[in-house]
């Protein structure tokens, strides 16, 4: 509220005329207006005038404004005068004489400058300390999701402060840039951030970061806007020197070999991690020498919520040299002492070191770290991070159940844990098993045993269930180790437990599953894909949920709801030991649920019907005899639905018919009627078809695809030239592009790659049509994921090398049928992507005929497929590349490749980091078209494939026909 606006007839006025700079004393444009009306001014129709002279009260300004009171106050002669001319910014004097006469001014980053600078020139410290205090708020604001000052208005206030020699301006703005550079690096503006202000932040010891692979990307993406500017004082060297290249993940550094800022550091440290990740025992002063060990850390500030050290095969003693006090880093006395255990974490004891303390760190991130052993990291964490609430250490096949529930005790306030490993190929729905050693058997239900013969680890048994009530997400995916004695162990521990994801966790039974429904009561969402998921677990989700308030009796207790009718997520896809009227049944009673897969079950449109819920946002409906009808009314009640997956149902295409050749009754809704409530219904982000999906389906979808971020067209479906032709403009956010079986050309390829510039992911995968080398001459910077199968068979050398030019950041390549490629192609995709994570090759000519010694150049591969590319692979491949690829886990070979035949298979404790290895063999089957010759040709076609695959337990080989 307004004070002192008013001024009695006796009070002495002084008229203030003020005007730009610009504008001639005696204009006539003037408008006159008084401080006792301040409380109306229109300052918008003010402004339109070019002098405006305001009559004030004389006393008020003077006590108010220094200039003021040395001008008409003092011996200057204008301290007589009744007018005053002032050439200043009519709307910032305004808001000042405002602010003086005790009204609110709101400072915006629009008017910060302005006002500041208005306080600054007419000595208003009052306002001057509302600039600073305003200032200091935004940027110390510690949400980066919503930050309050925009990197545009960033430069504009730090440049002001640079001109002006303004300390705290620049320190405000330097520390606010570098706690928020992640968020500011996404930023249009980010590129016009000044170099003095840049590379003043990178320094900054606030600089707060996830990963340092973000500062890196940060100053490549500014160095490549600017260096065409002449923006750079002494060139990039120094600010790429202030990155820690030893931080990076080893696929990021060797991706960047091809940049030409940063080409000389990438293969100055790519050796270093090689050295940290293959020697984990080596002395880091080897490696720093005598210098300051800081290059060897990870970032943490006191403003540091996250830490994103995944793919790191190096991180072990660097993990332990970012936690210490600065001494040990920086005193070479001191390390000395501390040699041993800063080399080996196993030889510490955490509890009597001096670490540092990081309250803000609440999520951490070292999946894929092969070299570092996780109860070590743990025990740390729980020492330097005590606030952690989110962990996430994918592909840790070592780690068993005893140690995470002894290990969990330490973070009390620990919520959401990931320890997911590879799903294992070997799942029995899928394959047929010839052999197998051990022996592989199908899981029925089992008896648990009594409480006293299980296996419990002694601190276990002392644990109270109140130390790990807040476990709520548990992520157990691929851990065919984990039995249902360790779910038992998990249900009694995790009191709290609302998700758990057993997808693909073979060993566990269907009783396992169901103990875990009726006795963890808080559950609502399970995903046990690929497993033993069956009528028990079904029948445990139907029954009911009883009301537990402590002062109704036990025999008065009635069940009030279904456990199923409470649940948000259900994926249960491949589980075909469901029946249609069990599975049926349990969708009846899933009245919340919002995400279902239901893909490879009995699922059939009786079950469809039954479903209850409104509130669906994703749906797996994928191989399943569910129809358009069926379809189109859960769709109709489902409007949020923004996920759907229906490759494989044939049901849904017309053209259908069932083993008699008669056309189902329940077809005679169209499926282009289904797409048409799919477009007036939904606003779909992923859609994945086949069957029943053509040009016209596309266009009924129009409205709903218009955000749509994933397509994937397979079997049965058919865009046709029009289709693909007319995507681009219906879904132009699209980043994934997969189309199986479809009509293409060099003119539908290239208006794809010109015209979705987000496009990641491309597949195009048995497509009929012509295409050339000139489908892939435009560049995408973007495309991270590449796949071409048996369409590109005029690939060779020279196109190879266009690819790497024009996508020159693929991290995943998979080629197939390029028969014109030779050895020569492993050094044009080593060079061209050093940064590949997978790499498929099959049926490419002669690629490994001399060996494969260039693609051991691409140092992070972690998925590597080699079948028909050329008969000299040498024996110990296997162990050759395990032993000199830290981030292998994944390996697919041919017998028809291996130069002496077969290839050694290594031990347990010699796989390194691989998870399953899988080797095909071929037989030799004559051609039909050459029976009338003497020289009987032979073609080599799939005979069986072995299959060895690693848990934390033991090694399993199996011999199953399908050729993986």
């Amino acid at each position: 509220m307004a004070t002192n606006t008013g001024m009695d007839e006796d009070e002495e006025f002084v008229t203030l005329r003020c005007m730009e700079d610009d504008v001639e004393d005696d204009a006539e444009d003037v408008i006159s207006i008084s401080t006792a009306e301040i409380y109306k001014w229109d300052l918008t129709s003010i402004l339109t005038h070019r002098i405006v002279q305001i009559k004030a009260n004389r006393n008020r300004i003077i006590q108010m404004s220094s200039y003021f009171s040395g001008l008409l106050s003092g011996s200057f002669s204008e301290s007589c005068l009744d007018l005053v001319s002032i050439h200043w910014n009519a709307q910032s004097f305004l808001s000042v004489l405002r602010f003086m006469f005790g009204y609110y001014v709101e400072i915006t980053s629009d008017n910060f400058i302005l006002l500041y600078e208005a306080a600054l020139f007419f000595g208003v410290e009052s306002l001057l300390l509302q600039c600073q205090l305003w200032l200091r708020e935004v940027t110390s604001s510690k949400d980066p999701l919503t930050p309050k000052l925009q990197v545009d208005a960033l430069i504009r206030v730090w440049k002001y402060g640079v001109e002006h020699a303004n300390d705290l301006i620049l320190h405000l703005c330097t520390s606010y840039l570098a706690r928020n550079l992640k968020w500011a690096m996404l930023c249009d503006s980010f590129l016009d951030v000044p170099y003095q202000l840049l590379n003043t932040c990178i320094q900054h010891p606030e600089l707060t970061i996830d990963s340092e692979k973000f500062l890196c990307d940060a100053i490549l993406l500014w160095l490549a806007a600017n260096i065409r500017k002449n923006a750079i004082e002494d060139g990039c060297t120094g600010m790429l020197r202030q990155i820690r290249c030893n931080c990076l993940p080893l696929w990021f550094l060797a991706g960047k070999r091809r940049c030409c800022f940063f080409a000389e550091f990438a293969d100055e440290n790519i050796d270093a991690i090689l050295q940290l990740a293959g020697h984990p025992s080596i002395d880091v002063g080897n490696i720093c020498a005598d210098c300051d060990l800081s290059c060897m850390q990870i970032r943490l500030t006191e403003f540091t919520k996250k830490v994103d050290l995944s793919g790191c095969p190096q991180i072990r003693p660097i993990l332990l040299l970012s936690l210490l006090p600065p001494l040990y880093s920086r005193d070479i006395m001191e390390r000395k002492k501390f040699k041993r255990p800063l080399l080996n974490l196993q030889y510490l004891n955490v509890d009597h070191l001096p670490t540092l303390t990081f309250e803000a760190v609440e999520e951490v991130d070292i999946s894929n770290c092969p070299m570092l052993d996780l109860e070590d990291a743990l025990k740390c964490f729980s020492k330097s991070f005590p606030s952690l609430r989110k962990l996430r250490a994918v592909n840790y096949v070592d780690f068993g159940t005893e140690k995470l529930i002894r290990l969990l005790a330490r973070f009390p306030l620990l919520c959401n844990i990931d320890l997911t490993v590879d799903v294992s190929p070997l799942i029995p729905a899928k394959v047929s098993v010839v052999s197998s050693q051990p022996a592989l058997s199908p899981l029925g239900s089992r008896e648990f045993p009594n409480d006293d013969h299980c296996p419990w680890d002694a601190s276990l048994s002392n644990m109270s269930r109140r130390q790990l009530s807040n476990i709520t997400r548990l992520t157990l995916q691929g851990r065919s180790d984990i039995a249902d004695s360790d779910l038992r162990k998990i249900t009694k521990s995790c009191a709290s437990l609302c998700y758990l994801n057993l997808n693909g966790c073979m060993s566990v039974t269907d009783s396992g599953i169901s103990f875990v429904i009726l006795n963890c009561i808080l559950l609502r969402s399970i995903l046990a894909c690929d497993t033993y998921f069956g009528q028990e677990s079904i029948s445990a989700l139907c029954s009911g949920v009883h009301n537990l308030e402590d002062h109704v009796e036990p025999q008065a207790k009635k069940p009030l709801h279904s456990f199923a009718s409470k649940f948000h997520t259900l994926h249960i896809g491949g589980c075909m030991g469901v029946s249609e009227a069990s599975l049926s049944e349990l969708l009846s009673q899933t009245l919340m649920i919002k995400s279902v897969s239901l893909r490879e079950t009995h699922l059939v449109d009786d079950a469809l019907n039954r479903f209850p819920g409104c509130s669906l946002e994703m749906l797996d409906i994928s191989e399943t005899k569910v129809s358009s009808l069926a379809l189109a009314h859960l769709i109709h009640r489902n409007p949020g639905l923004k996920c759907l997956k229906a490759r494989g149902c044939k049901h849904l295409s017309l053209n259908f018919m069932d083993a008699e050749g008669r056309e189902p009754s329940n077809l005679a809704y169209s499926s282009t009627e289904l797409h048409s409530e799919l477009g007036k219904s939904c606003q779909l982000e992923e859609i994945a078809v086949g069957w029943g999906f053509s040009f016209f389906s596309l266009e009924s979808l129009k409205p709903a695809i218009r955000s749509l971020r994933t397509l994937v067209v397979g079997l049965g479906g058919s865009l046709g030239h029009d289709g693909l032709r007319l995507l681009p403009a219906f879904s132009p956010l699209l980043e994934t592009l997969m189309i199986y079986f479809q009509v293409i050309s060099d003119s539908l390829v290239i208006n794809i790659m010109k015209t979705l510039r987000k496009l990641q992911v491309l597949a195009l995968c048995y497509c009929f049509g012509q295409i050339s080398s000139l489908s892939f001459q435009i560049s995408m910077p973007n495309l991270r994921n590449l796949k071409l199968e048996r369409v590109a068979a005029w690939m060779t050398n020279t196109d190879l090398i266009i690819l790497t030019q024009n996508c020159p950041n693929l991290v995943d390549l998979s080629l197939l049928g390029c028969r014109l490629l030779n050895p020569e192609s492993q050094d044009i995709i080593s060079c061209g992507w050093p940064g590949l994570i997978s790499l498929h090759l099959e049926d490419c000519g002669e690629v490994t005929a001399h060996g494969v010694s260039s693609l051991m150049n691409c140092r992070a591969l972690e998925d590597l497929l080699l079948r028909h590319t050329g008969t000299g692979i040498p024996k110990n491949f296997i162990v050759l590349m395990a032993s000199e690829m830290p981030m292998l886990r994944k390996m697919s070979l041919d017998i028809c490749d291996a130069r002496y035949g077969d290839f050694d298979i290594p031990d347990f404790s010699d796989r390194c980091f691989l998870s399953y290895v899988k080797i095909a063999r071929c037989k030799l089957q004559r051609c039909s078209l050459d029976l009338h010759k003497l020289d009987i040709h032979k073609t080599p076609v799939h005979k069986e494939t072995l299959l060895l695959v690693w848990d934390s337990k033991k090694l399993t080989r199996a011999v199953i026909k399908e050729r993986l």
